[in-house]
């Protein structure tokens, strides 16, 4: 005897007008005291004018976009996608254990795609994709932290700082280049992580992150305020790299040879950037394989298990301090990185370039691609880099199209763009489930 399977279709009673009215008339007073400050009001100078038609447009946008969504969600459709949302849920995705990923064919391709980039870009497009590759590392290694391992780090943009600061001060008082401070940069941020995460390792949560939040703020402050070492506000010089000892300037600086004249080519300004672009491709590609292959080794189960529950995690043996250090330290180092390439990007650094919104950035950076996931942060962080390239012509709502866009994902993808995904084990056999 054989019993049919029948898909239940959610019931639908008919429109509710009267709710959908009184929900409508809450979006829009939300939105009056969201939007009347900020839209209703521009300061000029020391007075300020009145726009009340452009708060009426966005107050009846909101209205006319609840009025609509609410007659949606009562429909079949509407009822099935607000179960989606409910059961979409939280934790580990666990795939197939015979599922391919896509991303083995996508990935060549972005190389490919990466590869042919710069024939065709000019400047602006190149500074763009650098920003948006620098705070990719800056994502990855706080994805470690705060990702994995589970420990609310504010205070991320000191690491950054410590490795453009390294570049400017090597080149000033030891005449270090580029080449040189590249991993040295990358031993003191780690270095510094690793003496930041001795004192958190019994804290937690709100008390680890105002402690970061803490170091951040004094990196920021010992940079601004020793004028004879740092140099303040006005900041220091931080030098280009170079090709083997060729540099990429119209002229050589120090008695050295510009490339162009080496290899007998006409001047291109944009070939420092091109260069910049390649060795930052590579470093990242290097740092996402590294990060991979240590998320499936045991020390990236140890840092899933004390974000999940440290007490188990100590329970089971592991050593929490060891765990602890290690994303600090790993974390710190990918900071480092991003800073040598910031610096020799910009080519200047000054500490205005390491306040906290930084650190808050690269965490929405983090929590908007999805905690843990790589992929996710790695589209997350050109989303919020690129996007306000893009958004260039409304400046002045940039900051509020941002807070719109993290409200949303924290509504309909709690998770990030793309939650953490594992491969399923076949069972052996004779082994039980």
């Amino acid at each position: 005897m054989s019993i049919a399977k029948t898909a239940v279709v959610p019931e639908t009673k008919g429109f509710d007008l009267k709710r959908s009215l009184l929900e409508t008339i809450v979006a829009g007073l939300l939105a009056l005291i969201v939007f009347g400050p900020v839209v209703g009001v521009v300061l000029d100078g020391y007075s300020f004018n009145a726009e009340p038609r452009r708060v009426a447009w966005l107050v009846g946008g909101v209205m006319l976009g609840r009025f609509l969504l609410s007659l949606y969600l009562q429909t079949a459709a509407g009822t099935r996608m607000l179960q989606g949302f409910e059961s979409g849920g939280s934790g580990v995705h666990v795939r197939a254990p015979n599922y391919v990923s896509r991303l083995r064919y996508i990935i060549p391709a972005l190389v490919v795609i990466a590869i042919v980039f710069p024939i065709f870009a000019n400047k602006y497009l190149l500074t763009v994709v650098i920003l948006g590759l620098i705070y990719v590392l800056l994502g990855l290694g706080l994805n470690i932290v705060v990702g994995l391992a589970g420990l609310l780090d504010l205070g991320y943009v000191a690491f950054y700082a410590i490795g453009a600061y390294g570049l400017a001060l090597g080149y000033q008082y030891l005449g270090l280049g580029f080449w040189s401070v590249l991993p040295l940069a990358a031993i003191a941020a780690a270095l510094a992580g690793c003496i930041l995460g001795f004192p958190v390792l019994r804290m937690h949560g709100d008390y680890l992150a105002i402690v970061t939040l803490g170091f951040g703020e004094i990196i920021r402050l010992v940079l601004n305020n020793w004028l004879s070492f740092t140099g303040g506000p006005n900041g220091m010089p931080a030098p280009s790299p170079t090709f083997f000892g060729l540099e990429f300037g119209r002229r050589a600086k120090d008695g050295g040879v510009p490339i162009h004249e080496f290899f007998g080519f006409e001047y291109n300004a944009n070939l420092k950037f091109v260069f910049i672009y390649a060795v930052l491709f590579m470093v990242v590609l290097a740092v996402l394989y590294i990060k991979h292959r240590l998320t499936r080794m045991p020390v990236g189960r140890a840092w899933e298990a004390l974000r999940e529950d440290e007490i188990a995690c100590r329970a089971m043996g592991l050593n929490h301090v060891l765990v602890k250090l290690s994303a600090f330290t790993l974390g710190a180092s990918t900071a480092g990185l991003a800073g040598v390439f910031f610096a020799t990007y910009q080519g200047f650094v000054n500490p205005s370039s390491f306040t906290f919104f930084e650190s808050a950035l690269i965490l929405a950076i983090v929590v908007l691609g999805g905690m843990g996931s790589t992929v996710g942060v790695v589209i997350a962080a050109f989303v919020l880099t690129v996007a306000p390239e893009l958004l260039r012509s409304f400046s002045e709502y940039r900051v509020l199209l941002f807070g719109v866009l993290m409200v949303l994902m924290m509504i309909w993808r709690p998770r990030g763009l793309i939650r953490i995904s594992r491969t399923g084990v076949t069972p052996r056999k004779g082994v039980a489930p």
